[in-house]
């Protein structure tokens, strides 16, 4: 059983196991510190930052491995269900899962907390890695490790630099995108680029789908340079980012959820893709009994989108929905239209189009 409590010693928040047996198992689990290693200290918090720790515990596990995971720094556990349970990050869970040590595991609300400062500094880190931790690093930080810090990132630098990198490069349409390793400075994702990879962006792909690829892409790629960043020639190589073509990435609001079928359909179709997950994408639509003429409004959760390029996007009135080869086909601007695939009304489950339109029974669908 986990719990979460207080150390009146170190004033830090960290993950215990009130079992005697498993302490003394973890104890002489291969985390140990007793070899000399380079330590390295993972700060990542979401399910993608589990995989890139999953790459980097098999990588530490090898007879030839030159680093040892010291430790882990992750967000604070919080409520993730409706129960409002208090569970650790998948980070967290996935550490504890794999046997590392719940001690070694620092959940600081802020990391320039001092308490947390001193037990970091305390741990003599070498290196540490962070991937969609979640919190900014202050430079009183970034001054301990004596080799640093480098981050993946999910996107070409200096290009789409921010809290959403990967959603804002969908809703851009960008053909091509990819997965940076460079080292953490103070400005925002702005440090020298170690490597990168490029990537193809599928046309139909959800940002949890490309999110999940990058972090893959990005893991293969710290484990290539781990080596050269441990010798000192990745910081050599590494190339100062162009200020003058860097774009940002802000983080997504609830509000730019609405859909506006005034704009073109491969936008709106980018912006599902974009924003599919959370906050996801809506629209208000009207559903008409055309026998006594009484309309509803609703709102309307859009899933999955294609441009339609039919020859005939409407019938009737501007505004009408029609159904056609299992799609809705939703009139936009510019003379585009705009094919739902799945939608969820509020409170219910995801379906797809024909099954939705085989609900209104004979009742017309207008777009707001």
């Amino acid at each position: 059983m986990m719990v979460l409590i207080w150390s009146s010693a170190m004033m830090l928040r960290r993950f215990c196991c009130f079992s005697t047996s498993a302490s003394s198992s973890l104890a002489s689990a291969p985390f140990s510190s007793l070899n000399k290693k380079r330590r390295l200290v993972f700060l990542g918090s979401p399910q993608v930052s589990a995989s890139v720790l999953d790459a980097l515990f098999s990588a530490s596990s090898a007879p030839d491995s030159l680093f040892e995971v010291a430790a882990i720094v992750t967000q604070p556990p919080s409520g993730r269900d409706r129960g409002r349970k208090i569970t650790p990050s998948p980070v967290a869970q996935h550490a504890l899962d794999k046997g590392f040590p719940s001690d070694l595991i620092f959940t600081p609300v802020k990391a320039g907390e001092e308490s947390f400062l001193e037990n970091f500094k305390s741990l003599e880190p070498e290196l540490c890695v962070t991937a969609a931790y979640g919190n900014i690093l202050p430079s009183k930080f970034l001054k301990i490790p004596s080799l640093g810090t480098v981050n993946i990132h999910p996107s070409l630098l200096p290009l789409y630099r921010g809290a959403a990198p990967v959603q804002r490069a969908l809703e851009d349409g960008v053909k091509e995108t990819g997965v940076s390793l460079a080292f953490t400075v103070r400005q925002l994702d702005a440090g020298p680029v170690i490597s990168c990879q490029r990537i193809d962006v599928d046309d139909q792909i959800k940002a949890a789908e490309l999110l999940e690829l990058l972090f893959a892409q990005g893991s293969e790629l710290l484990l290539r340079e781990l080596p050269f960043i441990f010798d000192g020639s990745a910081k050599r190589k590494a190339e100062e980012q162009d200020e003058s073509k860097a774009t940002l990435a802000p983080k997504i609001t609830p509000k730019e959820s609405w859909l506006s079928f005034d704009q073109e359909a491969i936008t709106l179709h980018n912006k599902v893709r974009a924003f599919a997950g959370w906050p996801g994408t809506r629209a208000k639509v009207m559903i008409v009994d055309p026998q006594n003429g009484q309309s509803n409004t609703t709102e309307l959760k859009i899933i999955t989108t294609r441009v339609y390029n039919g020859a005939k996007a409407q019938s009737g009135d501007a505004d009408d929905v029609v159904f056609n080869k299992g799609s809705l086909i939703f009139p936009c601007g510019r003379q585009t239209a705009l094919e739902v695939l799945e939608v969820q009304l509020p409170g219910k489950k995801v379906v797809n189009a024909s099954a939705f339109w085989n609900g209104l029974r004979g009742q017309k669908l207008k777009r707001i």
